[in-house]
């Protein structure tokens, strides 16, 4: 169970944008979390993540209260979730090739050995070329470092999934392949997922409960007033 109890985070000290949030997702379960833009949802989803300490509250993971955020959480809660974000250009190191960057959670734990076979792995599941896998950022598409982005948040295989508005820049086409190789997984893993967007049809249809911010959020609004 990823339980997410009494959050409240920001970036500012006394101005959060999330206040007295909590949402449960159990192992296996796909739970959507639905609202505006600007309402908070993806600085909880990086709470949720491990990304960003919140200003208070407790992330509970199997029982377990994280203890530390970033670089500081230990290795086996940290490397528990994988993380897909909205604009893979902004997560992406623009260097790195894109074998490269699938594999680079391997290497940042050791594990390099496994990468040649994790990558053409997900690079077959993803639909990436070798001819891609070859290229860097700034020479694909939008969709096709997406594809690459949602390989490297499963490289580690990991139990919880974290997408935050993953198919918000994508084509109808790239959208439905991406929601399929993430089913795929979670049906092969039983790991749990945590789709944050403002697409109520999507979200219905790929997850198995739809939860509106405003329900987890009471009567906060977002900063803009949505």
């Amino acid at each position: 169970m990823l339980e997410l109890r009494r959050i409240t985070a920001g970036y500012e000290p006394r101005r959060p944008v999330v206040r007295d949030v909590s949402l449960t997702v159990a192992a296996g379960e796909a739970v959507g979390l639905l609202g505006p833009s600007g309402c908070g949802k993806s600085t909880l989803a990086r709470v949720a993540a491990l990304l960003h300490r919140p200003e208070a509250g407790t992330v509970v993971l199997d029982g377990e209260p994280a203890r530390g955020w970033r670089h500081r959480a230990p290795r086996e809660q940290r490397t528990a979730f994988g993380v897909v974000f909205q604009q893979p250009r902004m997560s992406a190191d623009p260097r790195l090739r894109l074998h490269d960057l699938i594999a680079e959670p391997l290497r940042a734990t050791g594990r390099r050995a496994e990468a040649p076979d994790r990558v053409a792995e997900l690079a077959a599941a993803t639909g990436l070329s070798d001819d891609l896998l070859a290229r860097r950022p700034h020479e694909v598409s939008d969709g096709q470092l997406q594809r690459a982005c949602v390989a490297r948040a499963l490289v580690l295989r990991p139990r919880w999934l974290i997408c935050d508005e993953m198919t918000a820049m994508l084509d109808a086409s790239t959208t439905a392949a991406l929601v399929a190789v993430v089913e795929d997984y979670r049906r092969e893993t039983g790991a749990g997922l945590l789709a944050v967007g403002h697409d109520r049809a999507l979200l219905d249809r790929w997850c198995d409960r739809t939860v509106r911010w405003q329900d987890v959020a009471g009567t906060q609004r977002s900063p803009s007033g949505v």
